[in-house]
């Protein structure tokens, strides 16, 4: 019951996360325009380099060993400190980094300073440590005091485009904040550090080994909107950011499960328990499936009416980018399942490396030529072939490890439940309005057409939801 009990709290904050955007981003996109869209996105995409040299796939590896050691209060005390004190060394020397960096440019100087906020926030973050001990509840409450805070800052101090770096500077330090009020929670699991005896460099390969898939993925998922923003526009970076923006938040919703199913995998499997690892992996990759599929579908479908609503007709490019986009909801949630729920809990990190890292390779053999033949519709079909890569890799990987018809099932089952939820709302968006409340209209029968169909086919996530409605009572 733990699992889904954090599961519960990882997506009730995922689904609070998705509904804080869709009140600021509107907002947003007519305050501070394309041209401020865009350049907050393309100095963000920059600063992400030098959070990602700083955070050195401690997030993974951190949860993930104190997953491993959370039984024996001696060793996680000492396995927190060793880690932090990595990550603050490695915070320090990436910031000395980008103070060389901006030595060198010229234009968005301020706005590079207010975005390196989050960077010094990095060496703060210790949600890793409570992700290990499967304590979601604590950051899950944290992360929503301070998104209201941010929410409230947003509203009454970003009036126009002059109050960029305003709204910069609200999310950077509402970030460091936020990660400094989880410290006193710490001393409910850890004693005094014993700096004689820690060993901080035992960390460092294993969390490099780690930290490579996460340069490969920091690849694919920000080095799109640098390059749109250096060869063809900050405005064509914003139209890329507002369409990631809207499909990332529709996928973090099914993600969830990878941030609560890493502890839970990783501590059964260093107890020996390899068959019920497996069967987590069923259980989840058919769990995810069955959310995805009509997630990438229903978006896909309402995206022409939505896009002039929610950001405006200045930002009519973002409904083609979106339209291809949604796709990566199914294979982002695949390879999450297979990457963070499986490969890595189970120790096999040079597959989950190679997987990510094929991703990136692809990523940059196709985007340039892409970019300049379609532009910001170029970079989003790179970023679709970059998925297929990684999870066609990782399914390929596990081809001896697991069985195929146990993991895709009732894969036809949601496919065409999907399909035909798709057919009728896509019919739904061009003879309804386009008004907030024809678009609540088609999302509400989506779900109620696709919920009978799953009914009619049996799928065996009904017979699952009624054995967890059971035990619940």
């Amino acid at each position: 019951m733990r699992v889904i009990k954090n599961y519960l709290y990882n997506a009730a904050y995922q689904v609070f996360i998705l509904i804080v955007p869709l009140v600021t981003t509107p907002y947003l996109s007519r305050v501070l325009g394309p041209t401020g869209v865009g350049i907050n996105s393309y100095t963000n995409s920059i600063i992400q380099y030098f959070i990602l040299l700083g955070s050195i796939g401690v997030n993974l590896y951190g949860n993930r060993e104190i997953a491993y050691v959370r039984e024996d209060k001696s060793k996680l005390s000492q396995t927190f400190y060793e880690i932090f004190l990595m990550r603050s060394v490695a915070v320090i020397i990436s910031y000395i980094a980008f103070l060389i960096f901006l030595s060198f440019m010229n234009q968005y100087n301020g706005y590079y300073l207010a975005q390196s906020v989050s960077l010094i926030a990095v060496m703060f973050d210790i949600s890793w440590f409570f992700m290990g001990v499967e304590n979601f509840l604590i950051t899950v409450l944290r992360n929503f005091i301070v998104k209201i805070i941010t929410l409230i800052l947003i509203f009454t101090m970003v009036k126009s485009s002059n109050d960029l770096i305003i709204y910069i500077l609200i999310l950077s330090l509402s970030l460091l904040l936020g990660n400094m009020t989880l410290f006193p929670s710490l001393k409910h699991y850890i004693g005094l550090p014993n700096f004689k005896s820690m060993k901080i460099k035992r960390h460092i390969i294993p969390s490099i080994m780690l930290f490579a898939p996460q340069v490969a993925i920091q690849v694919y998922s920000v080095v799109n909107k640098t390059m749109l923003g250096a060869m063809i526009s900050v405005q064509a970076a914003g139209y890329f950011e507002q369409s990631d923006k809207i499909v990332k938040m529709v996928l973090a919703i099914v993600t969830a499960t990878g941030t609560v199913m890493l502890p839970h995998v990783s501590n059964a499997y260093v107890k020996g328990e390899h068959e019920k690892t497996r069967t987590y992996l069923y259980k989840s990759f058919s769990f995810v499936t069955a959310i995805s599929i009509p997630m990438f579908f229903g978006l896909s479908a309402v995206t022409p009416k939505f896009v002039p609503l929610f950001f405006t007709s200045k930002f009519v490019e973002v409904v083609p980018l979106m339209t291809i986009e949604s796709i990566v909801i199914l294979l982002i949630a695949w390879s999450n399942v297979i990457g963070s729920q499986y490969l890595l809990p189970t120790q096999q990190t040079k597959s989950y490396t190679i997987s990510v890292v094929l991703g990136a390779v692809v990523n940059i053999i196709v985007n340039i030529p892409l970019i300049i033949v379609f532009g910001s519709e170029g970079a989003i079909i790179a970023t679709v072939l970059s998925e297929i890569t990684v999870t066609g890799y990782q399914l390929f990987v596990i081809r001896k490890q697991i069985n195929y018809g146990s993991l895709f099932e009732d894969f036809y089952k949601y496919l065409i439940s999907g399909f035909i939820m798709f057919c009728i709302i896509r019919y739904l968006n061009y003879a309804l309005a386009g008004t907030w409340s024809m678009i609540i209209l088609q999302v509400l029968v989506g779900i109620i057409v696709y919920v009978i169909l799953m009914l009619i086919f049996k799928a065996n996530i009904i017979r699952d939801a009624k054995r967890i409605t059971n035990i619940n009572k």
